[in-house]
């Protein structure tokens, strides 16, 4: 009885080990099940959000603790957009796609965001996805924002927004290779993201934030100068400045600028254009172009005209000029206003914002006070001066500027006598109408070249002072006798087809480029013959 029950026990000891054989087998089998469907699922998980635009985990390798203490550089670096564009190839035109990303290392979700890129003046946007891509007529600025979906509306904290873009065709190669160099500016809910981070921010001086802010204001504001077109004037000479009463270039050489005033630009719109300014530089050896805007007469800058197209055409003016390699004025044109004093500060606002704009070109001249006449006295025009010119400088220091003088900017002489002084680089206006100013404006000329001043003739022609009536080609022989004699730059007036004589382009060819001299005024054939000579 006794050796049957030892192997009873025996039995049963052996049944319990291989049931717990079974058991722990079976439970490694279910964790190896159940371990891999999570990974399938976790999988599945970051498949399904996965978006038509990618967004993806911004990489960090602060701490916790590294976070909190970031310096003001550090935050402002945390969200960012940046673009690119695809390839370098060309077709027949200058197309190419441009990628946008949204980089988000913050800790909070940017909502309502918007891209501003500028330097896409006359550029044509062609399509666009994940965002939506807008340039207004006559802007300088690309605007891309969200469609307004859900799903590419918020960039959530820590990861990145990608493939946004958009296919550009840009007015020119040198368009397209001087953006390449510009940032772009983001905000969020019309507010500048730099800007309004560094404004939160405890540590930083509220003095500091002002002065970054207008930095940035400025930054965004200017444009970038094309690269110099090879064998043009502006790539030979360079920027300009006034050395005694001579303009000189950058080698320090005399430098003659000679060329052609527009009529008034909101009138005679048409003339702003590539061709003919290329027209007027190959063919009747011209290299300078002035800008003629209006301020006070119908359609003028101060009354009645479109600010934004009038500033629109002078944009358009200063980069079609500087495309050809040539240089360019933009003229404040008074006339029936009189005294400059009159729309003193819309010239501040207006020299200001084109002086930030054109601060780094070489090519761009400032004039800032047309004809101040109606009895206008030089104290009048050299108070307003001495409040226009340092606007002008603090932007652009080396800018040269042309200052109009009293009766029609005629006057040079009296101007010599008291002087501008502090200020490098300026020059003065004298005009003459052949057939009108004689021996007593050209006796001006030489007595203010006498005293030191240095002149600029930025409007003549050689009818009567009304822009019309008879050529008078004898005044006109020894006006041009003097302006060899002392190398000063000259503008004819006017690139237009207005019925009057001082209109280079006969009133009944509608054509705005590519004269042939059949297609010339009197004026213009004699112009063309001068300037070739």
């Amino acid at each position: 009885m006794g050796d049957n029950k030892e192997n009873s026990s025996t039995n049963k000891g052996l049944v319990t080990i291989i049931i717990g054989l079974i058991l722990i087998i079976a439970a490694l089998v279910l964790f190896i099940l159940f371990g891999k469907e999570k990974k399938s699922g976790d999988k599945k998980v970051e498949e399904e959000m996965s978006t038509p635009y990618q967004v993806v985990e911004a990489e960090s390798t602060k701490t916790d603790a590294e976070e909190k203490e970031k310096t003001d550089e550090e935050v402002k670096d945390d969200i960012y957009a940046e673009f690119t564009f695809e390839g370098d190839s060309w077709g027949d035109e200058p197309t190419n796609n441009i990628n946008i990303a949204i980089t988000n290392k913050s800790d909070k979700d940017l909502s309502d965001w918007e891209i501003r890129i500028p330097g896409f003046k006359g550029a044509e946007i062609q399509g666009h996805w994940n965002g939506t891509f807008t340039l207004e007529e006559n802007s300088d600025v690309l605007i891309i924002t969200s469609t307004g979906e859900d799903w590419n509306k918020t960039v959530k904290a820590g990861t990145e927004l990608q493939n946004i873009g958009g296919t550009i065709k840009f007015r020119s190669k040198e368009q397209y290779e001087a953006l390449k160099n510009v940032k772009p500016v983001l905000y969020s809910a019309g507010k500048e993201i730099k800007a309004e981070e560094k404004a939160e921010n405890p540590k930083t001086k509220e003095t500091d934030s002002v002065k970054e802010n207008e930095k940035e204001k400025k930054e965004v504001s200017k444009k970038i100068a094309p690269a110099d077109v090879s064998g043009t004037p502006v790539s030979n000479h360079g920027a300009l400045r006034v050395d005694g009463c001579d303009l000189v270039d950058k080698n320090g050489d005399a430098y003659q600028l000679k060329g052609i005033s527009t009529h008034g630009i909101a009138w005679f719109p048409d003339f702003v254009n590539k061709d003919a300014f290329k027209t007027l530089r190959d063919e009747w050896g011209a290299n300078v172009i002035r800008l003629a805007m209006y301020t006070a007469e119908s359609g003028g800058y101060c009354t009645d005209g479109d600010k934004d197209k009038l500033k629109g055409l002078v944009d358009n003016g200063v980069d079609y000029a500087t495309e050809l390699g040539m240089y360019v004025i933009i003229d404040w044109h008074i006339l029936s206003d009189n005294d400059p004093n009159q729309n003193k500060d819309e010239a501040i606002a207006f020299f200001d914002e084109m002086s930030k704009k054109y601060a780094d070109y070489p090519n761009v001249l400032f004039e800032i006070c047309n004809e101040p006449n109606g009895g206008t006295q030089w104290p009048q025009i050299k108070k307003y001066a001495e409040e226009v010119i340092p606007v002008i400088k603090a932007n652009k220091e080396d800018a040269v500027i042309i200052v109009g003088t009293p009766t029609w900017s005629q006057d040079v002489d009296i101007a010599a006598e008291d002087p501008i002084e502090g200020y490098s680089n300026i020059m003065y206006t004298l005009h003459f109408y052949a057939a009108t100013h004689k021996d007593n404006i050209r006796s001006k000329l030489e007595t203010a070249r006498s005293k030191g001043l240095a002149i600029f003739i930025t409007e003549f022609s050689i009818c009567d002072a009304s822009g019309n009536g008879g050529v008078d080609y004898d005044s006109a022989k020894d006006w041009f006798k003097l302006i060899d004699k002392y190398n000063i730059s000259y503008a004819a007036w006017n690139l237009a087809n207005k019925n009057e004589t001082s209109s280079l382009i006969r009133s009944d060819c509608s054509k705005t480029s590519g004269w042939n001299d059949e297609e010339l005024s009197d004026t213009g054939l004699w112009l063309k013959k001068q300037m070739n000579y």
